[in-house]
Parts: C-alpha cells; structure tokens; sequence
C-alpha cells in the first residue's frame, strides 16, 4: 500500500515524465553545478595550486581553449544532472508501481496443489 504522499508522485510523475524528459529547467541546474566546478578550477589555477601545471598549461594551451573546455564541462555536467534526475525520479515511480502491485502475503492463495 502507498502512503498519501507517493500517491502523489505516482499521479504528478504520470502526467508529467516526458515533459520532465524534455525540460530546459533541469538542464540549467546541470549547467550551474558544471560551472560550479568550473570555478573550482579556474580558483585552483588562480590560486597557483601546481606551479608547474600552471606553467605547462600557459606553454601548450590559449586562453580560448581553455574557456571551451570549460564551457564543455559545463555542458557535459548539464547533460548529466539532467539526465541522472530523471532517471532517479523514473526509478522511484517504477518502485512505487511494483509496490503498490504486490499483495499482502496474508491475502495470498495458499493452494496446496500448486
């Protein structure tokens, strides 16, 4: 048996998994949390945590290379937070509907025969 609140999830989740498949809002959670970690580099560089990284990557890599990378990591963390929610929210429905399926044992047919 569900409780009143998966009730709810079960109900909003069936009226709305594929506008949630498509949605731009998750995507730009995904987008902020990838430059979140964007920012982590850029201070780690800043900062001069490696001195020889640093130099090395002065000596091989544009200032525009870099801020491309970084964009695609932003995007690729997007992607992934966009996805990995809603696979997470599509796991708790289908958890749900088996739950809500399954019969006390109490209720069960105990037929010897079987």
């Amino acid at each position: 048996m569900l409780t009143q609140q998966e009730e709810q999830f079960v109900q909003y989740w069936q009226q709305n998994r594929n506008k949630q498949k498509k949605s731009f809002f998750q995507f730009i959670k995904g987008f902020y949390r990838g430059l979140a970690v964007c920012l982590g580099v850029i201070s780690a560089i800043a900062l001069g945590w490696n001195e020889r990284a640093n130099m090395v990557a002065n000596a091989k890599m544009s200032t525009l290379t870099f801020i491309a990378a970084l964009i695609l990591i932003a995007l690729f963390m997007a992607w992934l937070y966009h996805n990995f929610t809603w696979e997470m929210k599509e796991q708790q429905y289908l958890e749900y509907l088996a739950k809500n399926k399954q019969t006390p044992p109490s209720s069960q047919n105990n037929n010897p025969n079987l």
